[in-house]
């Protein structure tokens, strides 16, 4: 409305769309793809490449096209890559603090519903792995799955005779770990375990599966976890509270 208002129809906007904090970048063609779909002929040129860390000023966009269609599109532009862009940015500080461990940062299925690919693909870009995209690719026996099933062994059991090939299993306890592996579990997820007792369970396992530490993982407490020797740590917060990047889009005067 205020567009089609305010904006002569052949009004052409020229714009820089730059960053005005440290970011790791993500989502930039995911931008120019809204402007792109109310101006087919809009000319674009993404500055700098997906995945990269820039210091606050820095140039990420250059366009010019149609300015009713280019404001039109601007704010849903915006929003997503200051998403993705933020999701990037907290996950490469979280790769970054547990760097020469060996351990590999995982995020974990706690997404926007709709946006699900868009912020995997983000922490992508901030260097961590993706975990399951689903309750389709994996076995994950949590907790309530054990409590139903009657115990460890018993929940694993059914699983794999399912034919599912990856069983993921939550343990707790120490003495869980024994009965989840002779059962058949192909990962396990250390759940909620103080620095002390994971390294305990690593010892434990053996490296005959790989290990996982979950739980309340914090950029404080996270190099701590990664130095006890577990595969992997799954982050939740990297998708569920990271917070936008301040990127911004500016009227440039040719």
């Amino acid at each position: 409305m205020t567009s089609e208002s305010v904006i002569p129809p052949d009004a052409v906007f020229t714009g820089v769309m730059d960053s005005r904090d440290a970011v790791t970048v993500a989502g930039l063609p995911i931008a120019a793809a809204f402007f792109r779909a109310l101006d087919p002929q809009v000319e674009i040129e993404i500055v700098v490449e997906e995945g990269a860390q820039v210091q606050p000023g820095t140039v990420l966009m250059r366009l010019r096209g149609k300015a009713r269609a280019m404001l039109t599109a601007e704010r849903s532009a915006l929003n997503t890559a200051q998403h993705l862009t933020g999701i990037a940015t907290m996950t490469r500080s979280y790769v970054d603090k547990i760097a020469g461990t060996g351990a590999t940062l995982l995020d974990t299925r706690k997404t926007i519903p709709g946006l699900r690919l868009l912020e995997k693909y983000a922490t992508r870009m901030g260097g961590a792995q993706n975990h399951r995209m689903g309750l389709w690719d994996a076995a994950m026996i949590k907790d309530n799955h054990i409590a139903v099933a009657g115990s460890v062994d018993q929940a694993v059991g059914a699983a794999k005779a399912a034919g599912i090939e990856r069983i993921i299993v939550e343990v707790d306890r120490i003495d869980q770990i024994e009965p989840a592996i002779a059962a058949g579990a192909t990962h396990l997820l250390l759940d909620n375990m103080p620095p002390e007792i994971l390294r305990g369970a690593v010892t434990l396992v053996g490296k005959r599966v790989p290990t996982e530490a979950s739980g309340g993982v914090t950029l404080q407490t996270i190099r701590q976890i990664a130095e006890t020797g577990v595969d992997y740590i799954s982050v939740g917060r990297l998708t569920q509270s990271a917070p936008a990047a301040d990127i911004g889009l500016d009227f440039a005067r040719e």
